[in-house]
């Protein structure tokens, strides 16, 4: 009989994906992995029970973290990336022509495990010279540092356990006085179907705090129940109205290959269903 890993995405629903083999199982100072290969959707990382990205699906999720706010700013040159120890928005990122990424993860064994056994996902990453990876807590480092960058991206697990906080008010007001006059602000939101709650109170703050709270929407086959919110709020820029010609000049100037961004699903992912238009306060 084939093992499989079931995922409790909800106190009503499951996912299982079979573990074809199994490439690590263990723990960290903080949370277990589980790595494993699925004929598939290639490899896979669990942290805590809960599906973090697969090699077949991953450029989705991480193309449109990256590529959405970087595309919306003229000339980002310093980027913040709290979590993501996986490296695939690292990679994403580095693929701009940036002056640095400082990059917080809260587990060095999550980097390690994902150098080692993740390379199809964060390729070089994690050994670029303009990569600055420091291993501390996300939200103390924002609460306290005098630094600001052009964009900031949450690249989070869900609002549970250690990752709880970084879906706090507080930790949004940090984000916004540590970003650059036109920065930008990107946050993982979950899937607002089955996450209604989390939706609702990321919307609130950033409804608060920031001139342009808007989020945008992508597929991401294995996140089930809906398409992925992210959130992305600034005070000097809508990523969501950039004009489609600016848009394409940029792309046109940096031709990278990507796979699912492009201008127009820019544009596109900005549409908001009415049944998450309803959720916004």
């Amino acid at each position: 009989m084939p093992k499989w890993f079931r995922e409790n995405l909800h106190q009503e629903l499951q996912a299982g994906i079979r573990m074809d083999r199994l490439i690590y199982r263990g723990r960290t100072d903080f949370q277990s992995v589980l790595i494993f290969d699925n004929d598939l959707m290639g490899r896979v990382l669990v942290l805590d029970d809960v599906v973090q990205t697969t090699a077949r699906d991953e450029f989705i999720y991480h193309e449109m973290l990256a590529h959405v706010p970087l595309f919306a700013l003229e000339n980002p040159r310093e980027v913040l990336i709290i979590g993501g120890g996986d490296g695939g928005c690292l990679e994403e990122v580095l693929k701009h022509p940036v002056d640095r990424v400082t990059m917080i993860e809260l587990d060095q064994g999550v980097v390690d495990l994902s150098r080692q056994h993740l390379g199809m996902i964060c390729g070089q990453a994690f050994d670029d010279p303009r990569t600055e990876l420091r291993i501390e807590d996300g939200a103390k480092f924002l609460a306290e540092t005098d630094r600001c960058f052009d964009l900031i991206i949450i690249d989070s697990t869900d609002p549970a356990g250690p990752g709880e906080v970084l879906f706090s008010p507080e930790f949004y007001g940090n984000c916004r006085r540590c970003l650059q006059p036109t920065g930008i602000l990107v946050t993982q939101n979950g899937v607002p179907f089955i996450q209604k709650k989390e939706f609702i109170s990321s919307a609130t703050a950033f409804a608060a705090l920031y001139q342009y709270p808007r989020f945008y929407f992508a597929a991401v086959p294995m996140y089930a129940g809906g398409c992925l919110a992210f959130g992305c709020a600034s005070q000097g820029t809508d990523a969501g109205a950039v004009p489609l010609a600016v848009l394409e000049a940029r792309q046109k100037k940096l031709p990278l290959d990507l796979r699912y961004y492009s201008a127009a699903i820019h544009l596109g992912a900005f549409a908001m269903p009415p049944y998450v238009q309803e959720l916004m306060p």
